[in-house]
């Protein structure tokens, strides 16, 4: 469990997927802390419930700590439907209009699907929604995070899954290849080579204060592992974590004094872990980048600041 008492007053934490499972329970204890929490989310009827689950009921931490100031901040429901690239970019533009500083981006929203699916744009669906929308995303709102002056973080949501992973560069869509963990272990796989990526870039670019996470929160009973093994979910009550259990090391990204000077790192069980195979190859990593710039339509090749720009300009 995440035990730092770290306050967030002041702070702007922006979740997507954040109406059910792990993101609302990193929602609950975020909002505990006095943060600002944006719920991104696609549903507003549910998200609108999970606001109000999450006002009613504290964090256990929180109930049990007598001497724990509960002076909470504010949830707020902003529409994002990764699905589509143009609601992305609405959101984003929100974002960046209506928000004073962003500190903490969580790119949490996941799904797996039995049946081959593509979005609106054209993409597999799973690689769109787990993976690529929020590579856009992020790039959208790393102006806003880069002009703050505290300490921003960018997490993003991976899995142990990765290890079995590849990302498909020659069938990226997985046309002639498609199955449901294929589809959703290289997401996985995804997003720590974004997270390594982004953190190098960020580097070479010598953009300082921001810090980007990968987490694996570990077997949690959501409706996405129910998709990707049903014989996992059923037994998850006696094997693995609930779902606050589940929230605790992106908890712990988002707050622990002990992360502030570290980025590019892979966490579980609140602690840097191992990634393995193709997360360590950092040629594999910048194929990616460059594939992922190049299905949005961005310049793979050019600086650092001058892709911020462009993508900046499609809103």
């Amino acid at each position: 469990m995440c035990t730092s008492k770290t306050r967030l007053d002041g702070k702007t934490v922006v979740i997507t997927g954040a109406s059910s499972g792990i993101g609302k329970e990193t929602a609950r204890d975020l909002y505990a802390r006095g943060a600002r929490v944006i719920l991104a989310c696609r549903n507003m009827e549910k998200t609108i419930q999970a606001i109000e689950d999450i006002k009613n009921n504290s964090p256990s931490w929180v109930k049990q700590d007598k001497e724990y100031t509960n002076y909470v901040g504010e949830l707020v429901f902003y529409s994002l439907d990764l699905c589509s690239l143009k609601s992305v970019k609405n959101c984003a533009k929100k974002l960046l209009e209506n928000e004073a500083a962003i500190h903490i981006l969580i790119n949490n929203a996941g799904m797996a699907t039995d049946t081959y699916e593509k979005t609106e744009d054209g993409y597999e669906m799973t690689l769109q929604v787990n993976y690529l929308s929020h590579f856009l995303l992020t790039l959208l709102l790393l102006p806003k995070m880069q002009s703050s002056s505290s300490v921003c973080k960018i997490i993003n949501i991976s899995s142990v899954a990765h290890i079995l992973a590849d990302m498909n560069f020659d069938d990226i869509n997985l046309q002639n290849s498609y199955t449901l963990f294929k589809s959703y272990a290289r997401t996985k796989l995804g997003n720590i080579l974004f997270t390594k990526e982004l953190a190098n870039r960020l580097k070479k670019a010598n953009i300082q204060g921001i810090n980007v996470y990968a987490v694996h929160p570990g077997l949690i009973p959501t409706e996405v592992l129910s998709r990707v093994d049903s014989i996992l979910y059923y037994l998850s009550p006696w094997l693995f974590k609930n779902v606050e259990q589940g929230a605790q090391t992106t908890i712990y990204c988002s707050v622990d004094e002990r992360t502030i000077n570290e980025t590019g790192l892979y966490y579980s069980n609140c602690s840097v872990s191992t990634t393995y195979r193709k997360a360590n190859d950092r040629e594999y990593a910048k194929r990616l980048w460059d594939m992922s710039c190049s299905l949005l339509q961005l310049e793979p090749n050019e600086d650092f600041a001058t892709l911020l720009k462009n993508a900046r300009q499609t809103l």
